[in-house]
């Protein structure tokens, strides 16, 4: 890598409001190409929000969003700003791919028409192209014996899989996981866990949100813990986890332990 690659993903001094609370205080963070960074903080600390500020689901009011070193443009300000042109705004959100906490799956497809969706409509790519790579991609994640099922008929753990192949079938840029794991119970998280763990193996560019302690040590190249819409502490995970400099990421961390 050289000095002059900028990051796929770069925040710069993010603030968020709704209404009255003030969720971003100034939040900066950046995921160079093949980084994992994860997310750690207590609820209601910014995680979310900054991912849905980065993929442009939320209004930011102040500062910047940029992708391989392209600001998102914006007019107005405060309040009122939003993205100023539409169609940057769907061409950078098409090379980020957001997992949900609760898959949000089409219920009236199966698993390989929701794989296929986004690429044929969104990206307009040949229908028998899409699928060789859908079947791929739902193999690649462990249920490739499920391309016919609908999403009612899946475990959780299959579902969120689903979503996983769903999110790299647009052949994004960077992923974008909130909350990946906690619909799960242990035994189908670690299902999900270990596709995450093989893709950031891949080299692939991510920005994880997680109350997974153990994931977010396992695979993160750097990890920002978050306290009231500030970066309280930030690292990599060997040095973070091991020795907390800030009492409030010691507190977490010992509460996270004994949960």
């Amino acid at each position: 890598m050289t000095d002059q690659e900028a990051p796929v993903i770069e925040i710069r001094d993010l603030h968020k409001s709704f209404g009255e609370l003030e969720v971003l205080k100034g939040v900066n963070i950046s995921a160079q190409k093949g980084d994992v960074v994860s997310l750690i903080g207590s609820s209601g600390s910014g995680k979310s929000t900054i991912l849905r500020c980065a993929n442009l689901l939320e209004n930011s009011q102040q500062g910047d969003i940029l992708f391989d070193g392209e600001a998102v443009k914006w007019n107005g300000t405060g309040i009122r700003r939003h993205p100023a042109d539409k169609k940057q705004m769907i061409r950078l959100r098409t090379n980020l791919s957001m997992v949900f906490q609760q898959f949000n799956l089409w219920a009236h497809m199966t698993i390989l028409q929701n794989v296929m969706e986004a690429p044929i409509t969104v990206l307009g790519q040949d229908r028998d192209v899409v699928e060789t790579r859908a079947r791929a991609l739902l193999a690649k994640v462990g249920i490739g014996d499920k391309c016919d099922v609908y999403p009612a008929m899946l475990s959780g753990g299959q579902q969120q899989r689903a979503a996983i192949a769903r999110a790299l079938a647009m052949e994004p840029k960077a992923l974008l996981f909130d909350e990946p794991t906690s619909a799960l119970d242990p035994e189908l998280e670690q299902e999900v866990v270990r596709v995450i763990r093989a893709l950031a193996e891949e080299g692939r560019t991510m920005i994880i949100v997680t109350h997974d302690m153990r994931m977010a040590a396992d695979v993160s190249d750097h990890v920002v813990f978050l306290h009231k819409g500030k970066i309280e502490e930030e690292g990599p995970p060997a040095e973070l986890f091991a020795n907390p400099k800030t009492e409030r990421l010691q507190q977490f961390l010992s509460a996270t332990v004994s949960a």
